[in-house]
């Protein structure tokens, strides 16, 4: 197993930013399967949400259709769920902007290459929130466009990013 991931692009956030692209021009389209890893993100603004949208052509789909559903595992209350349909973007995970909150967590991106097939991919993140409190989730999401998307936009639903490290791999075969 050692050696299956191949880092294809990062993004090192360190000062605010609006959004955060992965692959775009970076993309190489010779992997079935693409992971993306989150690690320490926080928003300049608290009680705001991480966003994603899929790159088309490099640039981020902003049409109605992304379909998701999340599974939440919370420390503080009972577990919940939420699904919408139809939506301009993926809601990924709360944030906030204490040095100690952060988003974490792993996507695996999968049709990305396919222009006859709908994007998807599966979404496991783990959060310190900004009313301190820790959650997980575990879900997906589909873009339902049958064609090529070349990568991933993560940017805040109020504010900017202001920091955390963003990382796309090729999952070799």
């Amino acid at each position: 197993m050692a050696g299956s991931l191949i880092k294809i692009d990062e993004e090192i956030v360190s000062s605010a930013v609006a959004s955060v692209d992965l692959g775009g021009s970076n993309w190489d389209s010779s992997y079935d399967v693409y992971v993306v890893h989150i690690t320490n993100v926080r928003a300049v603004t608290d009680e705001t949400n991480l966003m994603l949208r899929v790159l088309k052509s490099s640039s981020a789909d902003t049409t109605a259709n992304y379909d998701e559903a999340i599974v939440d595992i919370k420390a503080y209350g009972a577990f919940g769920e939420h699904y919408t349909t139809n939506q301009t973007s993926v809601n990924m995970e709360a944030s906030g902007n204490a040095s100690t909150d952060s988003i974490n967590g792993t996507l695996h991106l999968f049709n990305f290459n396919n222009a006859s097939e709908y994007s998807f991919a599966t979404v496991e993140l783990t959060t310190h929130t900004w009313f301190d409190n820790l959650r997980g989730q575990a879900g997906g999401f589909v873009h339902t466009v049958a064609s090529a998307s070349n990568g991933v936009q993560f940017y805040i639903s109020s504010g900017n990013i202001s920091a955390g490290t963003f990382s796309l791999y090729g999952l070799k075969k």
